[in-house]
């Protein structure tokens, strides 16, 4: 089981609120996301549900029990840091197995365990190898297997792949999507890459200066953002805005419309503009477009469309997508 639920949790530092007050249910079996841009909070509240961080007030529970002053070990959470924090001495084997032998387990167990986690994690041919001679990759899913063979109520992941290159961490992605769908346990996963979030949550949570800004699935944030915080950080690339003369015709005080929902025509649309950056990705091009009245707006369009900077191009949002938002910055249903 793990089932993780906050009450009321708050966290201070001296006179400074990082974590106003959270109310959060996390439910058995379920892959979390918590994202938000630096210093929102997300790490620190990894950190209290770890019990590296005392809550300052509140309550954590975990599957029913108060664990709010229980030390880390003695809350059945295993976590993955962005650090792999592995013994370079050790071979892979014994790295994975280092945990077991403290909790003094039958040696033929943690043999079974660690064999166990290096099938599941494509690490079986590497098990007599040392960290130094492995892949930033490898050695990350090392770090994994070492919290796997704890069998954990949930794994805590803080920003597990940002010393990866770009490749490796869409590759890890996969891998780390797999791997819970394989051992069905709860996974908590801290990301300031709203991509990560996107393509691995069942449920994103979206903190901004310690505050859920919102709590919902992948596509519930990208369709349906409860305010301009949440519709410009889901989706990439970001959200266009524009208010004043643009947004009052839909009544509203602010409107935004994702680039992949704009029209583009050579000949006519709503909006006129001169295309400042096409960027070239091949199947997309996005082009970074000066629209008077609005500002910089960035369209997303096939890749075969023909345009370059100083390019004349009208914009047409397409009908239905745009999103409205209240002069606090709220969205209009």
């Amino acid at each position: 089981m793990g089932n993780i639920t906050l009450n009321n949790v708050n966290k201070t530092f001296g006179a400074t609120t990082v974590i106003p007050g959270i109310n959060l249910t996390i439910e058995d079996g379920e892959f979390v996301v918590f994202v938000g841009p630096s210093g929102c909070g997300k790490s620190t509240l990894l950190r209290i549900i770890a019990g590296l961080e005392d809550a300052s007030s509140g309550k954590i529970e975990i599957d029913g029990k108060d664990v709010t002053d229980a030390a880390p070990a003695k809350r059945g959470l295993a976590m993955v840091f962005q650090s792999y924090a592995l013994y370079p001495h050790m071979t892979v084997r014994n790295n994975i197995a280092f945990p077991l032998k403290m909790a003094k387990l039958d040696k033929s167990l943690i043999d079974r365990k660690v064999e166990d986690a290096a099938r599941v994690l494509n690490l079986t041919n590497y098990l007599e190898r040392r960290p130094g001679q492995l892949s930033g990759g490898q050695r990350q899913r090392v770090a994994i297997g070492r919290a796997i063979v704890r069998e954990p109520s949930a794994f805590l992941f803080d920003e597990p792949l940002s010393n990866l290159d770009a490749a490796l961490r869409g590759t890890m992605r996969l891998e780390i999507s797999e791997l819970h769908n394989q051992l069905k346990t709860t996974m908590i996963y801290v990301t300031h890459d709203q991509v990560e979030a996107m393509t691995m949550a069942d449920k994103i949570v979206v903190l901004n200066a310690g505050n859920i800004e919102q709590v919902g699935s992948p596509l519930d944030l990208y369709h349906r953002p409860n305010n301009l915080f949440v519709a410009g950080f889901i989706g990439s690339p970001r959200m266009n805005f524009a208010s004043g003369a643009t947004s009052q015709p839909y009544g509203a005080h602010t409107i935004g419309i994702r680039p992949e929902h704009l029209r583009l025509s050579k000949e006519s649309g709503s909006w006129k503009g001169m295309v400042s950056v096409a960027e070239h990705l091949g199947a997309d091009t996005f082009l970074h477009i000066k629209v008077e009245g609005i500002g910089q707006v960035t369209a997303r369009v096939a890749g075969d469309f023909g345009a370059s900077h100083g390019d004349v191009v009208y914009l047409t949002p397409e009908e239905g997508r745009i999103h409205r938002f209240d002069e606090k910055g709220l969205a209009i249903r």
